[in-house]
C-alpha cells in the first residue's frame, strides 16, 4: 500500500500550526474563566485545559471499545497518562523552568495516585465491568465537586490569591467562553490530523494494537496537553501546567476508563501488568515526588523526564517484562 508522503507531511505541520494557535486560545480563556469563577489557574488548569484537552483520550478510547478493539482503548489510556507526565512535563521545561507545589496540587496529587492506584490493582485482579465504570464516574464526579469548593473556600479566607492581574488577560467573558470551546476543539483537530498517518502506517505493518494505543495513540492523544502546556510555560503559567497533567491523567483513568468499562467485561493484555502497569506506577510516583517536594523542573530535569520516556518506549520495543524479574528463578 503506497504511502502519501506529502499528505502525512502536510497534516503534520497543518496540526502543529493548528495545535499552537488553539493552545493559546484554550489557555487564554481559561485563566480568564478562573478569574470570574474565583478561583486558582491550577483548577483552570485541572477542570478546563486538564480535561478539555483529555477529551482526545476519551473520544479514541470511546470509538476503540465500541469497535470492540479494546487493546486500542486500554493502551491509550495508561500511555496517555505515561507521556503526560514525561513528555508534558519535560519539553516545557526545555524551554522555561516550571515551579511545583502550589495552592492545591496536593489535592490533585491524591486524585491521581488514588486512580492510579484504582486501576492497576483492579485490572491486576479482575476486568473492567460496568460496575467498574460507575464507580470510577462517581469518583470523578465526587472530585470535581468538592475541588471547586475547597478551591473557592481557600481564595476567600486568603490561602489562596487566585487569578492575580498580571495572569489575567482581561477578556470579555463572551470571547473567553469562546476561546475555550474553540482551544479544545483545535488542540482535537490538530492532533487528529498529527496521528492520522501514523496510525495508518503502523497498522499497515501489522504492529500489534497494544503497542499502537501504548505508543502513536498515547503520545498523538497527548498533544493537545503537550501544545496547552507549551502555551502554558511561555505564557508563565506553570499553575496551569501542572493543574493540566493532574486533571488530564485523573480524567483519563475515572473518566475514559470508566466509560469504556460500562462496556465491559474488558480484560487486560499481559503487557500491562508486565510492563506498562510498573511505567504508569513510576509516572505517578515521579508527579508525586515533583509536587511534595515543591521541585521546579528545568533544563536539565526536562531533559531527564524525555531520557526516561525513551527507555520505556525502548522497553515496550524490545518486550521488556518487569514483573518476570521479580519472579523466582525456575518459576
Amino acid at each position: 500500500m503506497p504511502i502519501p508522503e506529502l499528505s502525512l507531511i502536510a497534516a503534520l505541520v497543518g496540526g502543529l500550526v493548528i495545535m499552537a494557535l488553539a493552545g493559546n486560545a484554550l489557555v487564554s480563556g481559561a485563566v480568564s474563566l478562573a478569574a470570574r469563577m474565583g478561583v486558582s489557574p491550577l483548577v483552570a488548569g485541572i477542570f478546563i485545559v486538564g480535561f478539555g484537552t483529555s477529551a482526545p483520550e476519551m473520544i479514541v478510547s470511546l470509538d476503540a471499545a465500541l469497535s470492540d478493539r479494546s487493546g486500542l482503548a486500554l493502551g491509550n489510556i495508561v500511555g496517555s497518562n505515561i507521556a503526560n507526565v514525561f513528555l508534558v512535563l519535560g519539553l516545557p521545561a526545555l524551554i522555561a523552568p516550571i515551579a511545583a507545589g502550589g495552592v492545591g496540587e496536593k489535592r490533585g496529587l491524591i486524585a491521581v495516585i488514588v486512580a492510579a492506584v484504582a486501576w492497576i490493582g483492579i485490572t491486576a485482579l479482575m476486568p473492567l465491568t460496568p460496575l467498574v465504570g460507575i464507580c470510577f464516574i462517581a469518583l470523578l464526579v465526587a472530585y470535581t465537586g468538592l475541588t471547586f469548593i475547597a478551591a473557592r473556600r481557600a481564595v476567600a479566607v486568603g490561602k489562596d490569591p487566585g487569578v492575580t492581574e498580571e495572569e489575567d488577560p482581561h477578556l470579555p467573558l463572551w470571547l473567553a467562553l469562546i476561546y475555550v470551546p474553540l482551544g479544545v476543539l483545535g488542540l482535537i483537530l490538530g492532533a487528529d490530523l498529527v496521528i492520522e498517518g501514523g496510525v495508518g502506517i503502523a497498522m499497515f505493518l501489522n504492529v500489534p494494537e497494544e503497542y499502537i494505543g501504548l505508543t502513536l495513540l498515547a503520545i498523538g492523544t497527548s498533544l493537545p496537553e503537550i501544545g496547552a502546556g507549551l502555551v502554558a510555560v511561555v505564557k508563565k503559567q506553570g499553575e496551569v501546567l501542572i493543574g493540566n497533567v493532574l486533571g488530564s491523567n485523573v480524567f483519563n483513568i475515572l473518566g475514559a476508563g470508566g466509560i469504556i468499562s460500562l462496556f465491559g467485561p474488558i480484560r487486560m493484555a499481559p503487557t500491562f501488568q508486565q510492563y506498562d502497569h510498573w511505567a504508569l506506577a513510576l509516572a505517578t510516583l515521579v508527579i508525586g515526588v515533583v509536587i511534595l517536594t515543591k521541585a521546579r523542573i528545568g533544563r536539565l530535569m526536562g531533559l531527564l523526564l524525555l531520557l526516561v520516556y525513551v527507555a520505556y518506549i525502548y522497553g515496550l520495543i524490545t518486550g521488556l517484562n518487569i514483573s518476570g524479574l521479580f519472579q523466582p528463578v525456575g518459576t
